[in-house]
């Protein structure tokens, strides 16, 4: 039976009024800028089921590049009048989010995110205390899991020292003056329990985060640090409706026990890169694979 897949949105939209404060394996193919976004699912895998020492074996992942190194950057030039240095700062401050806050061993296993707060502008207190209370102590409204990906060390723990990843970002000119930066990436986590079963299973995490530097000459911004416009998570294979700061795969052997909401709908490729995510709010559906 498909597993539990839970979809959690969050999107920011700050009020950006001048002078008011913010609101609200060695099959791996190279790593290169994606030139352009997919239109289709990838096709069908083997039915081969991961195990330690083949983690990705039946996954589309299996060929995505090793971590960080599938996030590459764009080649950086001016956007109307941001020169291209600034531009490449931009980007590497996006980039620094996305490895600290999804690749970095110690957050990934419960750990808490420096680095990537480091980037967040304090400029936008809703955004950075939000994320701060739910690192202190998750709820509904405030649970980091919705830009940071963690597991809870004594449920779960990473199989090897691989994350897949695939994804791509692109540059534009902001809404508010400067530079705005997208990145779409998908993360895949091999995890075991951490009770010694050897029975493997995956966590597919998709992120899509739009991020700027507002020109700040007319916004209260930190030139350097990222005002983050919109951050919508879809996390496949991961118990719905629990909101402790983690993330909680489920295991085929333990298919429907979970504490969780029960998933129902249409059946979700989590691979699925062509299509949208952020408009359905949270929900709880199914997937096609892990």
């Amino acid at each position: 039976m498909p597993l539990a897949l839970v979809v959690a949105v969050v999107a920011m939209r700050p009020s950006l009024i001048p002078g008011d404060p913010f609101g609200a394996g060695g099959e791996t193919e190279a790593a290169a800028e994606l030139p352009a976004a997919p239109t289709a699912a990838p096709g069908p895998e083997s039915l081969e089921l991961p195990t330690l020492d083949r983690p990705f074996a039946g996954s589309p992942a299996r060929r995505w590049a090793d971590g960080a190194a599938g996030i590459v950057l764009p080649k950086a030039t001016a956007v109307g009048d941001v020169p291209a240095e600034t531009v490449q700062l931009a980007l590497e401050q996006t980039r620094k989010l996305l490895v600290d806050a999804n690749l970095n061993p110690a957050v990934v296993a419960g750990g808490h995110p420096k680095a990537a707060l480091s980037v967040l502008d304090p400029e936008q207190p809703d955004l950075l205390d939000g994320l701060k209370a739910g690192l202190r102590s998750p709820s509904e409204a405030h649970d980091p899991v919705s830009l940071i990906s963690r597991f809870d060390p004594d449920e779960v723990r990473l199989v090897g020292d691989v994350i897949k990843t695939r994804g791509r970002t692109t540059v534009g000119k902001g809404e508010f003056g400067g530079v705005r930066v997208r990145a779409d990436y998908t993360f895949v986590y091999p995890v075991v329990r951490s009770d010694g079963s050897t029975e493997v299973t995956r966590t597919i995490v998709r992120r899509v985060i739009e991020a700027e530097f507002p020109d700040p000459e007319r916004y209260r911004a930190t030139p350097g640090l990222l005002t983050l416009l919109r951050y919508d998570e879809d996390a496949g294979n991961s118990t719905c409706d629990v909101h402790d700061g983690y993330l909680h795969p489920e295991f085929p052997s333990r298919n429907g026990s979970s504490a969780g909401a029960t998933p129902s709908g249409q059946a979700i490729d989590p691979y699925d890169r062509s299509r949208e995510i952020g408009k359905d709010g949270h929900a709880c559906g199914t997937l096609s694979r892990t």
